[in-house]
């Protein structure tokens, strides 16, 4: 047989669900989406008929449904690689604090990206200063659209920057042993998006895989609380619900999620303006209440005792190591507290620790150089988002966050990163 022939027969046909997508007035099952979406990971779509799924999805807007994206992130953390549940498990609840409403779970603050602003690494800086006080596990990759996605700010740390290829499966356990810190760089956890990679570049139009890494956690099992940024309004509902779906599978306290949008496109909670939030809401431990609910309202900058600032004054550099010195020069205290980038990082930092539940309790010992006065003042949505940037504040004041970047960026080269 002819090489050629032998790859056409790998192939699994899809022709009579691409015909169900077309006809709108039947709809297509999100499972039955789901299972073709799969097959994208193990080659088994040719590419002709991967690349009409794909735009048919994106054509019909399924791709924005909140059951699809569930569904199809499901898949996607099944196909990935398999992390040791019960030895991470066992180490995270040996190492997480609880406090508040917190359980000492992992936490994650990603965005959709594609805004097309050029805005600073938000998201990536406000995850190391939460890890001063959260198990911080945040999913990122390059950049697709931006200057300077997650990991190319990382890996443009100076002197020494973290390995980001040293994380994998088998040893994120042993990252949480040392630190309270770990980046799961995408390649190293879905293996079959070597198969989509090349089918996206050559498409070159944003598909339903622009939406699905903040909800394909490869660890989603053990993530307490996540705040999601998307760049359209009209998604955060959706991405809210499709969290809500996925939160189902999990326990009582696990499924703590906002989705946020700043109303100029902006995938993180915006120092110019209003930003749009969805807070998945779920009963207490002690409540009778079974149902997990969803919340609408506004936050400003002015909730979190800030000035508004243009979405000019928070603009990245021109490449990633710029990006990365102004990381750095945060972290170490030498950014003017009046400075526009240090303020919306600690608004959004407040955020995360807020979905957390930390700012839930009445007491504060986080360390020295803290007054140990909680603010309990609540803003839109009952959070404490002052109380949110005062323990922000703390984290980078205090050097905190600073040393959590330096223990993660320890363990990834010494510790794991030679073997």
């Amino acid at each position: 047989m002819s090489s050629t022939g032998h790859q056409t027969s790998q192939y699994t046909p899809i022709t009579s669900l691409l015909k169900s997508l077309r006809n709108t007035q039947t709809p297509t099952s999100a499972d039955d989406i789901a299972e073709a979406f799969s097959q994208i990971f193990e080659n088994r779509l040719s590419p002709a008929q991967a690349a009409t799924f794909l735009t048919l999805l994106t054509l019909t807007s399924r791709d924005k449904d909140a059951d699809v994206l569930a569904a199809c992130a499901d898949r996607m953390r099944k196909a990935a690689f398999h992390v040791d549940l019960p030895a991470l498990k066992n180490i995270v609840k040996a190492r997480g604090v609880t406090e508040g409403t917190y359980r000492g779970g992992l936490c994650d603050i990603v965005g959709t990206g594609g805004s097309s602003l050029q805005t600073y690494n938000i998201s990536t800086t406000a995850s190391l200063i939460a890890s001063s006080l959260l198990l911080m596990c945040k999913h990122g990759n390059r950049a697709q659209t931006s200057v300077s996605g997650a990991a190319d700010i990382l890996s443009s740390i100076q002197p020494t920057p973290p390995s980001l290829t040293a994380s994998n499966a088998e040893n994120i356990p042993q990252f949480y042993e040392k630190s309270s810190y770990a980046f799961l760089f995408a390649p190293n956890f879905h293996p079959g998006m070597r198969y989509a990679g090349p089918l996206r570049k050559e498409m070159g139009i944003r598909t339903i895989f622009n939406l699905l890494g903040p909800l394909a956690h490869p660890i989603e099992d053990l993530v307490e609380a996540r705040l999601v940024g998307v760049t359209e309004g009209t998604l955060g509902p959706v991405f809210a619900e499709a969290l809500r779906i996925s939160g189902l599978k999990k326990a009582k306290g696990m499924r703590k999620a906002m989705v946020v949008s700043g109303r100029e496109g902006l995938d993180e909670i915006s120092c110019a303006g209003v930003t749009d939030c969805w807070k998945v809401n779920e009963p207490l431990e002690s409540s009778e209440q079974a149902e997990v609910e969803i919340e609408h309202f506004q936050l400003e900058p002015k909730d979190f005792g800030f000035p508004s600032h243009p979405l000019s004054a928070i603009r990245g550099g021109e490449t990633p190591r710029d990006n990365a010195e102004i990381l750095v020069r945060l972290l170490e205290g030498k950014v003017e507290k009046e400075d526009p980038i240090l303020q919306v990082v600690l608004m959004n930092t407040a955020a995360m620790l807020v979905i957390s539940g930390i700012c839930e309790a009445e007491t504060s010992h986080m360390g020295e150089g803290e007054s140990g006065v909680v603010v309990t003042e609540r803003g839109p949505g009952k959070g404490r988002w002052k109380e949110g940037v005062r323990r922000a504040r703390w984290a980078v004041g205090s050097g905190a966050a600073l040393r959590s970047l330096k223990a993660f960026t320890e363990i990834s080269n010494n510790s794991l990163g030679s073997k």
